[in-house]
């Protein structure tokens, strides 16, 4: 498998869920691209789902389906979204969720084991709680990024290619 990152975000917007997910090289460089149709819970979801909503959304369907219909592998999937670490329950790739320093859920998962500081000052790494041997893995992974590439900038760049493509009303998603 190549050494190819993932990154994973999810837009909430107008009541419904919007992914992206970018498939880049260890120099940041795009080498695939895929977004999502908007998922939107109706109230009967938001009853019977209760609090495990936003994680079924983001990873199961949202999030598994994105990366399903790639054809370009990641080594490892980055999110800059909690209930996106889920995905790692439905994939055999390790999901790191990069969090800010000041994030207390996060800073619990970190406390737990489940993750550390970035070496890169850009936040929390966290992977699963479920999976202990994904924090070398990711750590590893990592450490051979370039060191010009901001782990947390190409979420950016997919929020910009969601907003672009809601402007020009694409309609071929994921």
């Amino acid at each position: 498998m190549a050494m190819n990152l993932g990154f994973l975000t999810i837009v909430q917007e107008n009541g419904g869920y919007l992914g992206g997910y970018l498939v880049t090289n260890l120099w940041g460089r795009p080498l695939e691209f895929r977004l999502s149709s908007a998922v939107r819970p109706n109230r009967m979801q938001q009853i019977l789902y209760g609090g495990t909503l936003q994680p079924f959304l983001c990873a199961d369907l949202i999030g598994k389906s994105l990366v399903a219909k790639t054809a370009t592998q990641a080594r490892c999937i980055l999110t800059d979204c909690e209930a996106a670490l889920d995905l790692r329950l439905q994939i055999d790739v390790p999901v790191a969720w990069l969090a800010a320093n000041n994030d207390p859920v996060a800073e619990d998962l970190a406390d737990e084991g489940a993750g550390r500081k970035s070496s890169r000052n850009e936040g929390l790494v966290i992977h699963h709680p479920r999976f202990p041997a994904d924090g070398r893995a990711i750590q590893e992974l990592l450490e051979r990024v370039d060191t010009g590439v901001h782990l947390t900038e190409p979420f950016a760049r997919i929020r910009q290619a969601l907003a672009e493509a809601h402007k020009v009303g694409v309609t071929a998603r994921a």
